[in-house]
């Protein structure tokens, strides 16, 4: 390879890289849309939800539990709720995570916060579930809330 062609190849493989991390980087959606994102869960059977992650490509994935033993990793479109990507498990560890109703009470704590869109919600296995989304005027809001109590235990705004 010539001199001229490795002075390309390394400023265009760096241009290609940051073009596809940027496209891997979530969204948000204003805070109403949880019903239809908990109404595609429902539909497809998931009984805990672990993770729910807005994408930039009109998608939203959904991470938790079916039942005991089977996990679910599905993309959804947020458009019509149609699947476009799964992956299942077979795990041992059995179901945990955030119900509807966990879901709910943490975006409700999150707004009372001043959030106004969510771009991630999710659950760890201590019980600390973590919201990410936007105030009003576009500021970052990351909150981590007690599950049960959903007490914010933690804020931060960039």
């Amino acid at each position: 390879m010539n001199a001229m062609k490795k002075m390309l190849l390394i400023p265009t493989s760096a241009l290609l890289l940051a073009a596809a991390a940027g496209s891997a980087q979530a969204d948000t959606q204003p805070m109403d849309r949880i019903d239809d994102i908990l109404t595609y869960a429902a539909d497809y059977g998931f009984s805990h939800i672990e993770e729910i992650n807005v994408d930039d490509r009109g998608r939203v994935e959904l991470e938790g539990w079916l039942d005991d033993e089977w996990y679910a990793d599905v993309d959804f479109s947020m458009d019509n709720g149609d699947t476009l990507q799964e992956e299942r498990k077979r795990l041992i560890t059995g179901a945990w995570g955030m119900s509807e109703d966990d879901v709910r009470q943490a975006l409700n704590a999150a707004s009372q916060e001043g959030m106004t869109e969510f771009e991630s919600i999710d659950i760890d296995k201590s019980g600390i579930i973590d919201v990410e989304g936007r105030e009003q005027n576009g500021r970052e809001l990351e909150l981590s809330l007690r599950q049960g109590s959903f007490e914010v235990t933690q804020m931060d705004r960039d």
